[in-house]
């Protein structure tokens, strides 16, 4: 484990003088206008800005992914039911389970 610096509690006098100097304004009326200045170009929009920025690819976007939710949705149901085959058709229950004894019935009786 590295053993750590010791602390210097008296100032760096050259970090503290290069300090004043970066940032003395000198002509306070000039700081000032560079500040609001550089502020200006640098100010970031609202939050409503932003949305308004946003909103027509947002709903463009939005017609796009419903117009193909609807495409895939009706193509899926548009596609033909499959025929069943004969055993199917033979092996399924009846709709009217009273038919098949009426059917066997008069076939059996003749």
């Amino acid at each position: 484990m590295k053993e750590p610096l010791p602390f210097d509690h008296r100032p760096d006098t050259v970090l503290g003088e290069e300090l004043r100097r970066a940032l003395d304004p000198g002509d306070a009326a000039s700081f000032v206008a560079r500040v609001l200045a550089r502020a200006a170009e640098a100010r970031v929009a609202s939050w409503d800005a932003v949305l308004a920025r946003w909103a027509r690819p947002g709903v463009a976007a939005a017609v796009l992914v419903a117009l193909a939710a609807g495409y895939l949705v009706g193509r899926a149901s548009a596609a033909p039911a499959p025929r069943p085959s004969v055993y199917d058709a033979l092996m399924a229950p009846p709709a009217h389970p009273g038919e098949v004894d009426i059917v066997l019935a008069s076939v059996i009786g003749n």
